[in-house]
């Protein structure tokens, strides 16, 4: 069900991103009466100013949802946008109102084609699996405080936001140079290249972008139900399938929490649990943060069942605190900040340590 709202734009201010293809916060004045957050694609709808009406999607909104909890944009009936320079053929956000078009890196018409039409190997790649879009800038810090010098991709798979641009932390990530790039895979778009699967995605950070190392999760907003199976970060497991297939080096965070009032994510999250230990078929390096008892003994314990099938690696948070406080965005994670849940942030800073450590190793 889509809950719609006609409105008119009261004022706008432009997001980190470039409002050619990024993000554009706006206030806007329901008919009817009230006046609520909004947010537009500019390269979707246009970017609207003051005084344009405007046809709102309010579902998310009225749901009272946290990430993504705002009225989105659908159109700018009276100002239109121009037809956009051609693209490929690919089409994400399939089959729904807004579908849009991209070049995709594989796909016949790209420049890349030719160097992804055969490609078949990461040749060792690191690939940094996460199940919350939270990790990325913790797992950066944690790489850069051993390596700064690392290329660094993001490949953001489609279980939260589908536009790369509802992402605040890319564009503040990729202005302070910790990112080097990134990639849209499955129905996510927006990234520097598009791709149709998290495969391809891989292969392109590698091959297109020239990554040492790649992130993979999905972008902000996941889907939880509070069941084992209804989470969309379980599709991690798939990625450290995908990247031990092309010949890249999985590298698993764990998600912990010692704070979470809900007792499935207290310790390590139920969800990493079924993603590691039921989803991913290969052995994975798998970063247990030491952590100080007795909340590291709970992480460990926890851990125990996954050694079956994947390479439990401990890896020292000392100093990573101080690593994470560098970070060029505001570190959060289910309203939870730094402060708030340090826990959280080292288990992923270590995960970029214990990278590091392989590539200086040349593991």
């Amino acid at each position: 069900m889509i809950r719609w709202r006609a409105a008119t734009v009261v004022s706008v201010s432009v997001s980190v991103a470039d409002a050619a293809g990024g993000a554009v916060s706006l206030v806007a004045a329901v008919d009817g009466g009230g006046e609520v957050d909004a947010l537009a694609y500019a390269d979707v709808v246009g970017t609207p100013v003051a005084g344009d009406r405007v046809l709102l999607n309010v579902t998310a909104l009225e749901l009272g949802l946290g990430t993504g909890g705002v009225a989105m944009v659908v159109a700018i009936p009276d100002r239109l946008p121009a037809d956009g320079a051609e693209a490929g053929h690919i089409v994400k956000a399939r089959y729904t109102p807004l579908q849009t078009t991209v070049l995709a890196a594989d796909e016949q018409g790209s420049p890349y084609h030719e160097v992804l039409r055969d490609a078949d190997d990461l040749a060792g790649l690191p690939v940094v699996v996460a199940d919350l879009h939270s990790a990325v800038p913790a797992i950066l810090a944690g790489l850069r405080a051993a390596r700064p010098d690392l290329r660094v991709a993001y490949v953001m798979s489609d279980g939260g936001a589908l536009p790369i641009a509802f992402s605040r932390t890319v564009p503040a990530l990729r202005a302070a140079g910790w990112l080097a790039g990134t990639v849209t895979v499955g129905q996510a778009y927006g990234g520097d290249v598009e791709a149709v699967t998290v495969h391809s995605g891989l292969l392109a950070a590698r091959h297109v972008l020239g990554a040492d190392v790649a992130i993979v999760t999905q972008g902000p907003g996941n889907l939880g139900t509070g069941t084992r199976w209804g989470f969309s970060g379980v599709a991690s497991g798939e990625a450290v399938n995908a990247a031990s297939v092309l010949g890249g080096r999985p590298v698993a965070t764990l998600r912990v929490s010692e704070v979470d009032p809900r007792d499935r994510h207290r310790g390590v999250s139920h969800h990493t649990l079924t993603a590691l230990g039921r989803v991913a078929m290969v052995t994975a390096d798998v970063v247990v943060p030491v952590l100080a008892d007795p909340f590291g003994t709970v992480v460990r314990d926890a851990c125990a069942a996954l050694a079956a099938r994947h390479r439990l690696v401990e890896v020292a948070t000392d100093g990573l605190l101080d690593a994470l406080r560098t970070s060029p965005v505001p570190l959060s994670s289910m309203g939870r900040g730094l402060d708030d849940d340090p826990a959280y942030f080292l288990a992923a800073a270590a995960a970029g340590r214990h990278t590091a450590s392989l590539l200086s190793r040349g593991v």
